[in-house]
């Protein structure tokens, strides 16, 4: 789950660079619910990825997983 305080902060600051105004009837809270929930969606399916990847589509290359770990603990 997204921290929405941050998300919030982060649209903010996006939103003023790229000169986007919110139409007076959007209120700012619920777009940045939304926009939440339509990252953490992406997200989820993004995890669901990664995790296949990671351990090679249910056939877990145990050597490999060992030296991704030696490499990020570093």
């Amino acid at each position: 789950m997204l921290d929405r305080e941050v998300v919030k902060e982060f649209l903010e600051e996006e939103l003023k660079d790229s000169r986007i105004e919110i139409p007076e009837d959007i209120s700012f809270d619920i777009l940045v619910e939304t926009f939440c929930k339509f990252t953490e969606d992406d997200l989820y399916e993004w995890l669901k990825d990664n995790y296949k990847s990671f351990f090679n589509h249910y056939n877990p290359d145990w050597k490999w997983l060992k030296d991704r770990i030696e490499h990020y603990s570093n």
